[in-house]
């Protein structure tokens, strides 16, 4: 039997929602890289499509961005659904030029010295939201401290009044978090409408915001169309606040589920906290695939990839590559090296990736220094997702730490 008659029911698994919801595709992965690492997919309810599970082959494609556009997308959709409405329009959906003016458009903001003016905010901001959560003895983590501080980073970035911010947090917490597809999905057509009106007001009146900055933003001579602007500005909303909570969420759970590595973060921080985040982006690997399509034909893992076709790279198994990751099933807050493509990798990787991270560390200091003992308050809940990796809730109970001295 050939490799691709192999992989043919682990790949239908893998775009089936079902399969993350229940929390364990690594099984499938893991079948996938040994017995067919680049197989093909026959188009049904999705594309024909590449599907990639080595990390070797993971990482030359997105670091060959000539070879590999992203420019017609970067996630699977059925077919039913046509083109993404942001191919060739957004920073993560378009290729050099245009991938190069938006990103130096909006680079500088994500720039060292630029984050380091940002400290006192992200500390601040996360001790307040930890020490409700405590004083209370109990939170949804997803919802009310995961999601909390990247949204308010950027909603700061946006420019996005404060009067409207409890809109953009209730609307962002549907369109990531609703039991149903359709609620999320006007969600986020309400997120889009609400980017619309500030795009037309920031071009009459710009301010030091990114909205202004990406209304302004000129392309081959004229300005981005609205329409091109709003996707963007949605893009940045999804990207800066959706990888965070899910990361955060999924390394807090594999805390839990790990006492001692629990243990070891909170008994030296400083010197285990930076390992501890790359583990934890690495365990979650928030973004469970992204796709490619070849501009010319090229040999990937012994087949033969054609101009035009599809390549689906599946970032959560690249990252449980044991050729890469010794014991990669082992969740180790010390782990190094720690090459996780959980971000991306080449002229993609992620721009506000030094943000996240930032971000990340201020809830684990503020939950280290303060929560004595957390435990589950009911079961966890993950997405159906094929897009996304993550939870959708995790109830915790937590106990405040004894005060020093």
């Amino acid at each position: 039997m050939s490799p691709d008659m192999l992989a043919r029911p682990d790949i239908a698994a893998l775009l089936d929602g079902a399969t993350y919801r229940a929390g364990d595709p690594f099984t499938l992965w893991r079948r996938m890289r040994e017995r067919a690492p680049v197989a093909w997919h026959e188009p049904d309810v999705f594309p024909g499509f590449w599907s990639l599970t080595r990390y070797d082959e993971i990482k030359e494609v997105l670091r060959d961005a000539g070879t590999f556009s992203s420019s017609s997308g970067i996630l699977l959709r059925p077919l039913a659904q046509g083109d993404d409405p942001g191919s060739n329009r957004t920073l993560a959906l378009s290729d050099p030029p245009r991938h190069t003016a938006l990103r130096g458009a909006i680079a500088g903001w994500f720039a060292p010295r630029n984050l380091r003016m940002l400290g006192d905010f992200l500390d601040r901001t996360a001790r307040e939201t930890v020490r409700a959560a405590v004083a209370v003895g109990r939170t949804e983590f997803v919802t009310e401290i995961a999601a909390t501080l990247p949204l308010d980073v950027v909603c700061a970035f946006l420019g996005i009044p404060d009067e409207d911010r409890p809109r953009i947090v209730e609307w962002s917490t549907d369109a990531f978090c609703a039991g149903s597809s359709e609620e999320r999905s006007l969600a986020h057509l309400e997120i889009l409408d609400y980017f619309a009106g500030l795009v037309e007001e920031r071009r009459a009146r710009p301010g030091d915001d990114l909205v202004s900055v990406l209304a302004g933003v000129r392309h081959e001579g004229a300005p981005l169309p609205l329409d091109d602007v709003v996707l963007n500005c949605d893009n940045l909303l999804v990207g800066g606040t959706e990888n965070v909570r899910l990361a955060m969420s999924g390394g807090l759970l594999a805390l839990l589920d790990h006492p001692d590595q629990w243990d070891l973060l909170r008994r030296d921080f400083d010197a285990t906290v930076d390992t501890a985040i790359e583990e934890m982006l690495r365990w979650t690997s928030s973004a469970t695939h992204i796709t490619r399509r070849a501009t010319a034909d090229v040999e990937l893992g012994g087949q033969r990839i054609r101009r035009g076709d599809l390549v689906v790279c599946w970032l959560t198994s690249a990252n449980r590559d044991p050729a890469h990751f010794t014991d990669p099933d082992d969740f180790d807050v010390r782990r190094t090296p720690n090459r996780h493509l959980a971000l991306g990798a080449g002229s993609h990787y992620c721009v506000g990736t030094q943000l996240a991270k930032l971000e990340m560390k201020a809830v684990l200091r503020e939950f280290t220094a303060q929560v004595g003992e957390m435990t589950l308050d009911g079961t966890p809940e993950r997405l159906d997702s094929i897009v996304v990796n993550g939870l959708r809730s995790l109830p915790l109970r937590l106990t405040p730490a004894a005060r020093r001295g």
